[in-house]
């Protein structure tokens, strides 16, 4: 299993061990851009012409709701 794959199959998982910058990395390969932030915040903003935004806090500890935002883009691209 390639590093590739291994890092879909953690994300699908629900993994507690992802990091922001895999999130970043897959976000990225699957044609979203992203946004640094501003002055003061810590959340990134990824667009996609035709889906809507998504924001995720660039943080140690990435919490599930947010993995389970990138999940919902692996599988919905993946159908």
């Amino acid at each position: 299993m390639s590093k590739w794959e291994k890092l879909l199959s953690k994300i699908t998982a629900l993994s507690k061990e992802v990091r922001f910058l895999e999130l970043k990395k897959v976000l990225e390969s699957y044609g979203y851009e992203s946004k640094k932030p501003r002055s003061g915040s810590s959340h990134w903003t990824f667009r996609k012409l035709g889906k809507p935004p998504i924001t995720i806090p660039e943080s140690q500890t990435i919490k599930t709701v947010y993995v389970k935002m990138v999940r919902n883009i692996i599988l919905g691209e993946d159908e």
